[in-house]
């Protein structure tokens, strides 16, 4: 019985103590990039370019709501005369699933030009979308679209590799898959606080992951 009773105990003050970590670097990135996250689209700096980070496609291509709200919000800081041009950055590491190449195609549908906009195939997830933005694209000013619990963990990261980014909300619609993707969002500070401390590199430094299929 004494040992059932230590191990509950144990039990629960590590439970207790994961909880307070999860909470306490949250709260970290939250406060270190509030300042940086804008929610009026008069008040966010101009900057020459837009990050739309990429999230799921369904398998025609279609955008899932998180995605099209991202870029629909990218769209809009585009025609306020906000920015410039898109960097898309996403997730292309298979023939059968392309984010970067149905995010292209969302906005040349609604008449964006393709000079204005850039593709890496290789933003295999947010510390990627990054790096890879700023070392190897040279975008070193920019306003970074996505929803607002993934808004602090992308800034976090930016700032910390040199970047000039802000941050600017998508949050348009309400999710059906809301409560897991923050839930999500919370362990993956914890990736993103790692890869920060090791200045971990990308997965690749190519320019390219993968060529466009209508190349």
């Amino acid at each position: 019985m004494k040992r059932l009773k230590k191990f509950i105990l144990s039990f629960v003050i590590g439970l207790v103590l994961v909880i307070f970590a999860v909470l306490a670097v949250e709260t970290i990135f939250v406060r270190q990039t509030a300042p940086l996250i804008y929610n009026d689209i008069t008040e966010v700096p101009s900057a020459n370019t837009v990050i739309i980070l990429g999230a799921s496609v369904h398998a025609n291509g279609r955008l899932s709501p998180i995605l099209k709200d991202r870029v629909d919000t990218a769209i809009r800081l585009y025609e306020a005369g906000k920015v410039k041009n898109f960097l898309v950055t996403g997730d292309h590491r298979s023939d059968d699933y392309n984010e970067v190449a149905a995010m292209v195609n969302y906005l040349e549908e609604r008449g964006i030009p393709g000079s204005d906009i850039t593709a890496d195939h290789a933003g295999l997830d947010t510390y990627d979308s990054m790096y890879r933005a700023g070392k190897l694209f040279g975008v070193k000013n920019a306003i970074v679209v996505t929803q607002r619990f993934h808004l602090p963990r992308a800034l976090y990261i930016a700032s910390h590799l040199g970047l000039n980014y802000n941050g600017f909300v998508a949050n348009q619609h309400a999710y059906t898959t809301d409560n897991r993707l923050k839930q999500r969002e919370k362990l993956a500070n914890f990736k993103a606080l790692w890869e920060v401390a090791i200045h971990k590199e990308p997965t690749t430094l190519a320019p390219r992951l993968q060529k466009d299929e209508n190349e």
